[in-house]
């Protein structure tokens, strides 16, 4: 009885987590390493941030967010906080760069805005995937 009267509420209250509105124009971007890339383990991963600015999780600031790096796998939710794995990492502190140690082989890395929350804003501020290998 419970679990029904918690999802009839759902319906009625909407989405745990609001997302903030996209700044117009703002853009995320990978620069290095580059689609296609043959690199060696570590490797430093750069990130780069247009039309917003960069604000530590927490701090709530118009125009803001801060990065998340996914690493070989997929966008995911975007109504909801971005989950803190090893396939997901968080730079809530504002960091713009990261050294990873990677396997060998082919990697994929895609960015992530999201707000003082962790949840993407909306829409999505996202970076082209990049694709590279590491030998």
């Amino acid at each position: 009885m419970k679990v029904i009267l918690f999802a009839l509420m759902g319906l009625f209250v909407g989405p745990l987590w609001a997302q903030t509105p996209a700044p117009q124009q703002a853009a995320v971007y990978i620069i290095s390493p580059a689609n296609g890339d043959v690199v060696s383990s570590p490797v430093t991963v750069r990130f780069g941030l247009s039309g917003m600015g960069v604000a530590p999780a927490g701090v709530e600031k118009e125009s803001t967010g801060h990065h998340h790096l996914l690493i070989d796998t997929g966008i995911p939710s975007l109504d909801q906080p971005v989950p803190a794995d090893d396939h997901h990492k968080h730079f809530g502190g504002g960091q713009t760069e990261i050294v990873l140690e990677l396997s060998a082989g082919e990697h994929s890395l895609q960015l992530l805005m999201a707000d003082h929350m962790h949840v993407p804003h909306s829409p999505a501020i996202t970076s082209e995937v990049v694709v590279f290998t590491v030998k």
